[in-house]
């Protein structure tokens, strides 16, 4: 069972129980209503008979399900015993909850009967069951549920957390608190209760104001080699999983506060007009996050600043391909064409600006300028086609 991550919806909450078998039901002799037809398939009064609907074939029954997963070996725990807890688990994962409780308890109960004195799977049994519990809005039971796991097995972690979730929805929480930073003493990377342990902190400042803290219970030290014990228990597949997910949105928070610093690092040198130094802190934003145009309309200024006219172009052509309709990077784009003597490209791109901006003046000069230059170049036969 993975860890109950979800917070019940309330404090209370009856405890599901599976339907009674009804009453009136049908004595063993009462007779099948299909028998008669299969021991008399096809004949009425003994005489052979066709298209009748005593002669069509039965609907295919639905496969049987597969319970294999009965038989799976539960720690130390007898078959009988390893059956009930498996079928929990199984009824957990199905929503069950109700019927869950049935069989942890009857496990648990199996357990005593048989004289089975095994701490770990006994802390188990409580565990899954206070899971159901929480799952159903029943925190008292949940709550008892868990601290009976924690006097078998002091320090388990899935008993701590779902005992805190269970004393945050009973607005206990200065408990909740204290079990939350327990949790984290095992496992820092458990993101319920870091988020739990924030909002916590906020409800009790309110409450008690800046000295909260000396209104709480003690929070107990796990042994430190507690805490190794736990960190070498290998993964589950859940856990794996959500411990890379956590590890990939770390990994992407830290590339974005170090691209937002590159960023902000150019734009100061641009400022004041170290344009190839801040061309390089542009790139290596582009390496982190090579889809932001406007770092590529950023870096164009710098190589235009250093007449590096071609890549200042090759910039704007990658910012478009982003954002066709990026005015600074047709303006770009056109003094560029203009450093690379290319007039009529540069009065093509400048006219796209003033098609989607009539009011930018400085294309308006720019147009006017690379006009006249157009001319005269047509004039001494040294235009580009």
């Amino acid at each position: 069972m993975g860890n109950a991550q979800d917070r019940p919806p309330g404090s209370g909450g009856e405890r599901n129980r599976p339907n009674q078998a009804r009453a009136g039901t049908r004595g063993a002799n009462a007779e099948n209503p299909h028998s008669h037809h299969r021991a008399q398939k096809g004949f009425a009064n003994g005489t052979p008979i066709h298209n009748s609907a005593v002669t069509r074939e039965e609907p295919n029954s639905p496969p049987e399900e597969d319970k294999s997963y009965l038989d799976a070996p539960a720690g130390a725990l007898p078959p009988h015993l390893a059956r009930l807890k498996n079928e929990g688990n199984h009824l957990f994962k199905h929503g069950q909850f109700g019927d869950a409780i049935e069989k942890y308890t009857q496990a648990i109960e199996g357990c005593g009967e048989a004289g089975i004195d095994s701490p770990e799977d006994l802390c188990i049994l409580y565990s899954n069951r206070a899971a159901c519990y929480l799952k159903d809005g029943n925190s008292i039971d949940c709550i008892q549920d868990t601290t009976k796991a924690l006097e078998l097995q002091p320090f388990s972690l899935k008993p701590l957390l779902r005992r805190a979730m269970a004393f945050e929805s009973l607005e206990r929480y200065r408990k909740a608190y204290v079990d939350y930073k327990t949790v984290l003493q095992l496992d820092t990377g458990v993101q319920a209760a870091h988020d739990s342990v924030h909002r916590i902190t906020k409800m009790l400042i309110e409450q008690d104001g800046p000295n909260w803290r000396e209104n709480l219970p003690e929070i107990p030290m796990v042994p430190l080699s507690v805490q190794q014990q736990h960190r070498n228990k290998p993964l589950t597949e859940d856990q794996a999983q959500a411990r890379a997910a956590r590890a990939a949105q770390e990994e992407a928070r830290i590339q974005e506060a170090k691209f937002t610093l590159l960023k902000q690092e150019g734009n100061d040198l641009v400022k004041n007009g170290h344009f190839q130094e801040a061309a390089e802190k542009y790139t290596q934003c582009l390496a982190l996050q090579p889809n932001e145009c406007a770092v590529y309309t950023n870096r164009a200024i710098c190589f235009l600043k250093v007449n590096r006219f071609e890549e200042a172009k090759q910039d704007c052509d990658s910012a478009l391909e982003l954002e066709p309709s990026n005015k600074k990077a047709f303006y770009r784009r056109a003094l560029a064409h203009k450093g690379l003597k290319d007039y009529l490209s540069a009065s093509t791109d400048l006219q796209e600006v003033l098609q989607l901006d009539p009011n930018v003046q400085e294309a308006e000069q720019e147009l006017e300028t690379v006009t006249g230059l157009l001319r005269k170049s047509l004039m001494d036969g040294t235009a580009k086609v």
